[in-house]
């Protein structure tokens, strides 16, 4: 969980460094809301009014989240000594998301490269 609040406190912060824990449990507590808030409403019915309102729920809980999702992925980019403009790959269907996919499950860039110092050196802030 300190992952992904240190992520979200890092709402817009595009420059640095992030590491493959706090990229990756940022993104599974996203999923795991988004399929909490899906999945109850899907429970209750989704065209019911409690299904309505947990679905708006999802939906602005989707938007508060993009920034902050956006800003973790173009850091962790960075840890593997990439490009934060790398995350336009996802706008080419599959082959993006498959290429991004690998570049986010390497390991950290050793040393201190362009973007900063290698995270995992660096006590946790």
């Amino acid at each position: 969980m300190e992952w992904y609040v240190k992520a979200l406190k890092r709402y817009a912060e595009f420059s640095g460094r992030s590491q493959r824990a706090e990229y990756w449990f940022f993104t599974l507590f996203n999923a795991i809301i988004a399929i909490a808030l899906v999945g109850a409403a899907m429970a209750v019915g989704a065209d019911s009014g409690l299904g309505k309102m947990l679905m708006m729920a999802y939906n602005l809980y989707s938007l508060a989240v993009l920034i902050p999702g956006i800003a973790v992925s173009i850091r962790r980019l960075h840890d593997t000594n990439r490009s934060g403009w790398m995350i336009l790959l996802a706008l080419i269907p599959l082959i993006g998301a498959i290429i991004l996919l690998v570049f986010f499950v390497q390991d950290s860039d050793p040393a201190t490269n362009q973007y900063g110092s290698n995270p995992k050196a660096l006590p946790m802030r």
